[in-house]
């Protein structure tokens, strides 16, 4: 089991490459940048210069707003930058903020997602070894490369790519094809194993892939602190968080699978008025411990290892949220686990 850090950007790129190089610093093995309100690839262009050894992704950024020889064209400079350090990592989002928050499509996403999957890599061997392009989906159909548009190759040009999500289709399309897959942010123990790894376990017997081949990279939130204060102030913030995504319609199985969907409705509800402020005020006690880990500094790793033994080869930790204090106390446990 790996332990990676997960951020959001901040908007100051030098400070989230500084966040990313402590990290490295302390032992974590990746640092993985979230898209929300700004992009997820411009700090790890800061970072990747920062730092030396620690694994580069995103988690991730939202696919279908953007063309693949978009994705590609980035993924590519950053492989470069990071000296073959970059995962690209890939969601699907939900098909409300794809149609009104992109002004995109919303059409067959597993489908799409799989073309997506396989231009980039059609793009990048165009890249790589001056191939004709030619790629021809339902989705997505790639012809044309002049030479003064292609960036010429890498010498780490295997890009290792991650899915993210909880969509059954997804769940399988990156066990048949990626390397990886980044668990929903709302998950409990019981929906890794009655739902996401099912999943994935098909897509990798699709193609005769073992389960070695294939990484479970799950975000954790830690609720901590060395006060009464800092405890309350990460309790409302995981609180907060876990609202949000509870309200989303991709967290409608687990929340029925865990007997909370009247949460989930009254989330949905309270969303759709507008008033977020409240919405964490409804998540109970029993549902934030099943999300979260909720222990001591010195307790967070060791309780986090054994809830997640046997399913997650990654621990994403969610680093924004926590004190500096419980950021050192947390890290000085990574020897002991």
């Amino acid at each position: 089991m790996k332990f990676d850090i997960s951020f959001f950007p901040s908007g100051d790129l030098r400070a989230d490459a500084d966040l990313i190089a402590s990290a490295e610093a302390a032992g974590f093995s990746a640092a993985w940048g979230g898209e929300t309100a700004r992009n997820p690839f411009l700090p790890l262009t800061i970072a990747a210069s920062a730092s030396e050894s620690i694994l580069l992704g995103t988690q991730s950024a939202v696919a279908f707003p953007r063309s693949p020889m978009v994705t590609a064209q980035i993924a590519w400079d950053l492989a470069r930058q990071s000296n073959g350090r970059f995962v690209l990592g890939l969601g699907a989002q939900e098909r409300a903020h794809i149609e009104q928050r992109f002004s995109e499509t919303w059409t067959d996403p597993v489908g799409r997602m799989r073309e997506y999957i396989e231009s980039l890599r059609a793009i990048w061997a165009t890249f790589q070894h001056d191939a004709r392009l030619r790629y021809r989906g339902q989705h997505y159909q790639f012809r044309l490369m002049s030479p003064f548009f292609n960036p010429g190759p890498n010498a780490e040009p295997d890009i290792p790519i991650f899915l993210a999500g909880a969509n059954p289709g997804l769940c399988r399309l990156a066990g048949e094809t990626c390397a990886g897959l980044h668990a929903p942010a709302l998950h409990t123990v019981n929906s890794l194993r009655e739902q996401v790894l099912p999943a994935i376990k098909a897509g990798l017997a699709a193609v005769g892939r073992a389960r070695a081949d294939f990484a479970l990279a799950v975000p954790v939130w830690v609720v901590s602190g060395d006060d009464a204060q800092a405890i309350q102030r990460a309790e409302a913030e995981a609180r907060s968080r876990i609202a949000f995504y509870a309200s989303a319609p991709g967290a409608k199985r687990v929340m029925t699978m865990q007997g909370w969907g009247g949460i989930a409705e009254e989330l949905v509800a309270l969303a759709r008025m507008g008033q977020w402020g409240e919405m964490a005020e409804r998540i109970p006690e029993q549902m934030l411990r099943e999300v979260a880990i909720v222990a001591a500094p010195e307790e967070a790793l060791p309780r986090i290892k054994e809830r997640y033994a046997g399913l997650a080869d990654r621990i994403c930790l969610a680093w924004g949220g926590l004190d500096d204090s419980v950021r050192v106390a947390v890290a000085n446990g990574l020897s002991q686990v």
